[in-house]
C-alpha cells in the first residue's frame, strides 16, 4: 500500500491524514489535534466524522514526524496552531525545537479564527524558552579586557524605537541596526560586529505594549530616508522573532524595498 502524506496546514492536523489509495485517511489518532480545520478546507461530504475512543493528540510526536519534512512544514505547523489560537500546543512545538537545537522558521502567528481573536491577536507573549530559568556556565578564571581599552561604537542617541525622532538627519542613507533588547547582553561583540557603522533601534516584541506603534513609527523612518540596509538582530527565543515580524510589516506599510539581513544570537552568547 503507498502512502502521500498530506501536509496542507488545514488538512493535515500534524500528520493525522494521509492519502492512501487516492483517498484521505485518518492514519494515527496521535496526530490528530481536533481543531477539525480539515472539515472546513476539505470539499463537501470529504470526510466523514464518527465518535469512538481514541489516543490522545500529542504534539511532541507530531514534531518528531514534522521536522524531518523540512522548514516549509514546519512553518506551515506553527501557523495552523496559532491561527486557531492553539497557544499550549504552539508553545510544545516551539519547546520541541528549541529542545532538539532545531531552527525555529520565522512565521505568522497572527490568529485567524474569530473565537481566538477576541482574546489576543499574536502569541509573541507565549513565549517558552524566553522565561525559563537557566544558569549559563561561564570560565571565570579566563582573560578579560578592561572597559576602558574599548571603544564604544555608538553613532547616535537616544536608540529605544519609542524615543526615537523619525526626522532625526542621523537616518539620512544609514545602515540600521534593529536588535532586540537582550541581544547587547548576550552578545559579547555586539559594538564590533553589529553596531560598527551602524545606527541602532531597540525594542522588544514581547514586553513592549504598542508593536502597531512600532510598525507605524519604523515605516515613518523608511519613507523619510534612504535606508541602505538592514540588519535584525534577535535572540534565538521565539518571542523575539516579533522584531523581524515588526520590520517586516513597516517595509511592506512604507512601500520600499530595503535589504534585510537577520542575526540569531544563543541563549549562551553564541551566533547561530
Amino acid at each position: 500500500m503507498h502512502g502521500v502524506r498530506c501536509v496542507h496546514p488545514g488538512l493535515s492536523g500534524g500528520g493525522a491524514i494521509q492519502l492512501i489509495e487516492g483517498k484521505a485517511r485518518l492514519v494515527s489518532d496521535l496526530f490528530c489535534d481536533g481543531l477539525g480545520a480539515c472539515i472546513g478546507t476539505c470539499p463537501e461530504g470529504a470526510i466523514t466524522v464518527i465518535e469512538r475512543e481514541a489516543e490522545a493528540y500529542d504534539e511532541k510526536a507530531v514534531m518528531a514526524t514534522i521536522v524531518r519534512q523540512g522548514e516549509a512544514v514546519i512553518r506551515a505547523h506553527l501557523e495552523h496552531l496559532a491561527g486557531h489560537g492553539q497557544r499550549e500546543l504552539y508553545n510544545q512545538a516551539i519547546e520541541y525545537l528549541i529542545e532538539h537545537e532545531s531552527s525555529i522558521p520565522y512565521h505568522d502567528v497572527t490568529v485567524s479564527s474569530p473565537e481566538s481573536a477576541k482574546s489576543d491577536n499574536h502569541l509573541f507573549a507565549a513565549c517558552p524558552g524566553g522565561t525559563a530559568a537557566q544558569s549559563i556556565k561561564r570560565d571565570t578564571h579566563g582573560h578579560r579586557v578592561p572597559s576602558a581599552n574599548m571603544e564604544s561604537e555608538l553613532r547616535q542617541w537616544p536608540v529605544q524605537l519609542t524615543l526615537l525622532n523619525p526626522s532625526a538627519p542621523y537616518f539620512d542613507n544609514a545602515d540600521l541596526l534593529i536588535a532586540a533588547d537582550c541581544v547587547p547582553f548576550a552578545f559579547a561583540g555586539f559594538h564590533t560586529e553589529f553596531l560598527r557603522d551602524r545606527i541602532v533601534i531597540i525594542f522588544c516584541p514581547k514586553l513592549d505594549a504598542d508593536l502597531d506603534g512600532y510598525v507605524a513609527k519604523l515605516s515613518e523612518i523608511f519613507s523619510l530616508h534612504t535606508i541602505q540596509s538592514i540588519t535584525v538582530a534577535r535572540m534565538e527565543v521565539p518571542c523575539c522573532g516579533g522584531v523581524r515580524h515588526v520590520v517586516d510589516r513597516a517595509l511592506e506599510q512604507s512601500g520600499k524595498t530595503i535589504p534585510v539581513t537577520e542575526k540569531t544570537v544563543t541563549i549562551q552568547g553564541g551566533l547561530k
